[in-house]
């Protein structure tokens, strides 16, 4: 599960230089004269002010959320493309329905949701999609709705933190808020899909991990996806121990804690069989499926004499969707049923059992098994899209399979 934003460590007074330039970060003018002068965007900027102001005082904040799959939540290739066909097929009916969570702000700008859209298709979007003040400036989460609604601070200065010894400045005001060391903080984004509400628990993205060992042990999102490092969080405060915000998942060292593979391998004459049993060690379904073209891979390879591959199969974790037309989709705001789930259920373990013939003239063969986060797949005019949307074309990381854990062994063959 993708974690938010939360460090509320704030810049320090001792740099007046600095300070004075921060005095405008929830500067610029009132609200009713960037309407009334017509600057949409200033004003979204006024009330949910850009990363860049923030990375003044926060650079170690900044450059690890830089790196991290929120800073592309409407900056990515695939997002643009599947932008374009959720306004195509939906003929734009709710513009703003991808930004509640790509860009969350836009839940208060419903009016300017064409301008989201607009900047987002552009590729080089100037508007922040979930960025610092996307998250801090959330002071409430309403789990009775679905899915989770916040409530955010508009209109003030003040943001919201987890640590009760923020540091005084002048750029804002800063406020302890238990929710920003709590799960709820993550699911308005991270539960269910807005677009696929008709689908109901079918398409819920976690599973039960409210009721997960992890979960009762005291574990939230952020012990995982924002793990605790020593570091500063304004620019020259004394270090201490501070919340990562790359927020690793999918992508990150995180993933290698995802899961367990054990491999035993029988060879009985000319049948042989290799079980696997896969353990998800995350407290939510693995994968999340969303994107819902999102897929965790089992891949198994037999290789006999010389290394040459003599069999391999592979077990697909995922879900697959029909459309109206009773045809399978990829898109979940084009699903009106799921077809099939094979998702890893929270903290599950499968047995998955590989049946083939013993290889031949080879006193051993090798058995790889490798568990891998599946590359992004759908119809052909989507995928062609991506990589033309991409400036690594066909080489962008979409398209590549990221490994999670791998297995090998050597197996002899017998008299």
């Amino acid at each position: 599960m993708y974690g938010r934003i939360r460090s509320s460590y704030r810049a320090t007074g001792f740099a007046a230089a600095v300070a004075i330039g921060l005095v405008c970060v929830f500067g610029g003018g009132s609200s009713e004269t960037l309407a009334q002068e017509g600057k949409p965007q200033a004003l979204i900027e006024k009330t949910f002010p850009h990363s860049t102001k923030c990375k003044r005082c926060h650079e170690r904040v900044y450059e690890e959320w830089e790196t991290s799959p929120l800073a592309k939540s409407i900056h990515s290739p695939a997002f643009r493309a599947s932008l374009d066909v959720y306004m195509n097929s939906s003929g734009g009916k709710d513009k703003a329905l991808c930004f509640r969570c790509h860009a969350p702000h836009v839940r208060e700008f419903q009016d300017h949701a064409q301008l989201f859209a607009d900047q987002a298709k552009a590729g080089t979007p100037s508007l922040d999609g979930v960025a610092c003040s996307q998250c801090h400036l959330i002071r409430h989460v309403d789990r009775a709705k679905s899915p989770p609604e916040p409530t955010y601070e508009i209109g003030g200065k003040t943001l919201y933190g987890p640590y009760k010894d923020f540091v005084q400045n002048l750029a804002h005001q800063s406020m302890e808020l238990s929710l920003f060391q709590k799960s709820d903080l993550c699911l308005n984004c991270h539960q269910s899909v807005p677009s696929a509400v008709n689908l109901g628990k079918a398409n819920d993205l976690l599973g039960n991990w409210d009721q997960s060992r992890a979960v009762k042990s005291g574990k939230e999102c952020q012990t995982c996806h924002m793990p605790q490092q020593v570091g500063e969080s304004a620019n020259g405060e004394k270090k201490r121990t501070v919340a990562n915000h790359s927020f690793p998942g999918r992508i990150g060292k995180v993933r290698q804690n995802a899961a367990k593979l054990d491999v035993q391998t029988k060879v009985e004459g000319e049948k042989t069989t290799v079980t696997v049993k896969v353990q998800s060690l995350v407290p939510h379904n693995l994968p999340a499926t969303h994107p819902a073209w999102a897929t965790v891979v089992l891949d198994l390879h037999v290789k006999g004499k010389n290394l040459k591959t003599v069999f391999a199969d592979k077990r697909i974790y995922g879900r697959t969707y029909m459309d109206a037309k009773d045809q399978k989709t990829v898109f979940d705001f084009e699903a009106v049923k799921v077809l099939d789930d094979t998702v890893l259920k929270p903290e599950e373990t499968r047995i998955e059992t590989f049946l083939f013939p013993t290889p031949k003239d080879t006193k051993t063969f090798d058995v790889e098994v490798v568990l891998n986060y599946g590359p992004l797949t759908g119809p052909a005019f989507f995928v062609e899209r991506v990589e033309a949307e991409s400036s690594q074309g066909s080489q962008d990381p979409a398209f590549q399979p990221i490994e999670i854990i791998k297995r090998t062994e050597n197996v002899p063959v017998g008299k």
